[in-house]
């Protein structure tokens, strides 16, 4: 919980990957007394608001109409039936098992399965594409035309990059990834770099998931988008 009363009683809720001024803004016209996010708001202590910066305006609005915000992130990133194994259902990846297991073995980061059947690397690239309806795709040659076991994390998981090596995946997808992570799996790993907000604006399918079982009114933000923006040649 980053802002609001946890007693308040609400009737509304809003479901949003991100908390942007068009965000909350969509929030107060909808009467959303709640927004759940999966990026949080505040990543850092704030030591001043004083409405100089975005996010201090986003606050001051947000108090200022009694507009509570809740953010997931780390929880819904580490656990079975969170981003990344609904990532791994939307594409068809079968028999997962967590990537980077914590201590207990029942959370973790990433999943590694496999698809139903081997296909080539170009026609996953565009399945891919096409069922996340990403902006872009970023990829490095795959070591084998036909692959089959898939390893992803969504968000920012290139630290992971070795690790499904490791575990013998022929494709890796995740987001935010540097030159030198693409030029050290080139070859060795089929590379997948998604725009970070695709990877896991489905957080906003599982929130809704949840609030629609126990009968809670909820909207997924039609205000929410990607802030990254592609001019194609």
């Amino acid at each position: 919980m980053q802002i609001g009363d946890t007693g308040r009683e609400i009737n509304s809720v809003l479901l949003t990957t991100d908390v942007t001024t068009e965000v909350v803004n969509e929030a107060i016209e909808r009467g959303c007394q709640l927004i759940i996010s999966h990026h949080p708001l505040l990543f850092h202590g704030l030591k001043q608001i004083c409405g100089e910066t975005a996010q201090q305006r986003i606050v001051e609005t947000a108090i200022r109409h009694q507009i509570a915000i809740y953010s997931a992130h780390t929880s819904l990133d580490s656990v079975m039936g969170g981003i990344n194994t609904r990532l791994a259902d939307n594409l068809g990846i079968k028999n997962y098992r967590i990537l980077v297991p914590s201590s207990d073995e029942k959370t973790g980061l990433g999943v590694i399965g496999t698809l139903s059947s081997p296909i080539r690397y170009e026609e996953f690239l565009t399945r891919v594409r096409d069922i996340l309806d990403c902006s872009y795709v970023r990829y490095t040659r795959a070591p084998k035309e036909m692959i089959e076991c898939v390893a992803l994390c969504g968000g920012s998981g290139a630290e992971f990059i070795p690790e499904a090596i490791r575990q013998g995946a022929d494709v890796y997808i995740t987001a935010d990834c540097k030159y030198h992570e693409f030029q050290d799996a080139d070859g060795q790993i089929g590379l997948i770099d998604i725009d970070h907000w695709y990877s896991e604006r489905h957080a906003r399918e599982i929130f809704k998931d949840i609030l629609d079982s126990i009968g809670v009114k909820c909207f997924i933000s039609t205000a929410d988008h990607s802030p990254i923006n592609i001019l194609k040649h």
